[in-house]
């Protein structure tokens, strides 16, 4: 069995996970981790809660013990980005946790927060930069960040990162960059689109798929409940208030109705929190240290807390709203049967959401486990005549495709970084009444992995 001690790790990283309990890479890490230390780009996929995280720091901080690399000021030697606040915290903290032992600098450079802070942390040049596309680009016009010194480059959850949306501020980051680097695309999930545009902006990569791509993880215990809209606050308490729920999270697909479903519960007298993009990062961060510390013991997110949640014990994920884009629904249920443990995922599908559900099946490859909750002929008919409606929404809610990054859209004020490289990169259940039974808890244990 493969240890840490044989993927070539510094000394240093590895009594730092020694410290943290970690002596087992998983597969993810095993593949990654000498790939990048050999100096490869890296496009790896694997399912959400398998240490990716780890798998990309790692190797950055053993590059930085044994090359003894100097930052200059405003400047940063490995820049990681990712889709959101919360994820970019997280990220943080592990590099921080697993270069204790290092004389590492590191930051954080996310929206919501004044650029003040942020801004003196740069002006001495940092090792390692964490950051959200949006506030990079931010500091990058007014001069405060160059990326001319940076010599790796990882975008954490690759595919929401290169979503076409996000093409502009990656172009535009990569422009910045010098032409010769390191490059790592890391994510849960990577439809052939997308995977297409990576491979424009990578050099002969090393491909790395250590499970089926977009399948959820074995140890969650996944079914539906299909159910007339009207019914869901109700069953929502329903498992809410069962005994085996330890922690966590429902999901909305709307900002709107996160808070609706908060205040349901929060009226009902159980402790719950709302996050999503309208709140401030200080609300944003009380919600979730809350729910870490358990004095919150549920978090109702859009999927703004997808990706980046990384916590102990959420026992119960419930999506409330069902993604319209079925990619989400992994990332969703990821955020249980983490470390090493079980879980469970219920999901209440309304009539208009079931050309969800059918999407959500084909991505996976899974038959979820259905029930219905009135009649189910009533159901099928209504969802019938819902299809082309929620077909035409689910249209309208993708990003359009933007146009090509031009150097005449550079930030001003920036010297040129070396260009692109490869010139054509992307721009940029359970359940109440009619006798059905909720899905049983199965007691699993296992090893816990980096996160």
């Amino acid at each position: 069995m493969t240890q840490f001690t044989d993927l070539g790790l510094a000394e240093p990283i590895l009594r730092a996970l020694s410290d943290e309990g970690y002596e087992t890479p998983t597969p993810i890490q095993c593949e990654v981790i000498p790939a990048m230390i050999e100096g490869r780009d890296v496009l790896g996929i694997a399912q959400t809660g398998t240490g990716k995280t780890a798998a990309f720091t790692l190797p950055i901080l053993n590059r930085l013990h044994t090359e003894n690399l100097r930052t200059q000021p405003k400047t940063c030697s490995a820049l990681i980005l990712s889709p959101t606040r919360e994820l970019s915290a997280q990220i943080l903290e592990n590099v921080r946790a697993y270069g204790r032992h290092m004389r590492v600098t590191s930051t954080l450079v996310v929206g919501g927060v004044k650029p003040g802070p942020q801004i003196r942390a740069l002006s001495k040049g940092v090792d390692v930069l964490v950051a959200t596309p949006g506030r990079l680009l931010d500091l990058m016009e007014s001069g405060a960040v160059r990326l001319n010194q940076t010599s790796t480059l990882i975008l954490d959850e690759a595919d929401q990162m290169l979503d076409l949306g996000f093409f502009p501020a990656i172009r535009k980051i990569v422009g910045f960059l010098p032409k010769k680097r390191q490059t790592a695309f890391l994510s849960a999930t990577m439809p052939k689109p997308i995977r297409a545009l990576a491979q424009e902006m990578l050099d002969d990569p090393k491909q790395v798929s250590v499970a089926p791509e977009s399948r959820p993880i074995e140890r969650i215990e996944q079914s539906v409940v299909l159910l007339p809209k009207e019914s869901k606050k109700d069953l929502l308490l329903e498992l809410m208030s069962d005994r085996a729920v330890e922690r966590a999270i429902v999901f909305s697909r709307t900002k709107h109705g996160a808070d609706k479903i908060n205040r349901h519960l929060v009226d009902y007298g159980l402790k719950s929190a709302a996050i999503h993009g309208n709140k401030s990062q200080a609300q944003r961060i009380k919600a979730l240290d809350g729910f870490k510390t358990g004095a919150v013991k549920i978090l109702v997110a859009t999927d703004i807390a997808a990706r980046g949640i990384d916590v102990d014990n959420v026992s119960h994920v419930v999506n409330h709203d069902l993604p319209n884009i079925p990619e989400a629904y992994v990332h969703r249920i990821g955020r249980t049967a983490r470390a090493g443990k079980s879980g469970v995922a219920v999901s209440m599908c309304e009539p208009g959401e079931y050309e969800y559900l059918r999407d959500i099946e084909r991505l996976t490859g899974l038959d979820i486990e259905r029930v219905y909750l009135g009649d189910e002929d009533k159901f099928l008919a209504e969802a019938k005549k819902a299809t082309p409606a929620a077909s035409q929404k689910k249209q309208q809610q993708r990003p359009a495709r933007k146009k090509p990054f031009t150097a005449d859209s550079r930030p001003q004020g920036q010297r040129q970084g070396g260009g692109n490289r490869g010139g054509s990169g992307p721009s940029g259940g359970g359940q109440s009444g009619g006798g059905a039974k909720r899905p049983r808890r199965r007691n699993r244990s296992g090893a816990r992995t980096p996160a």
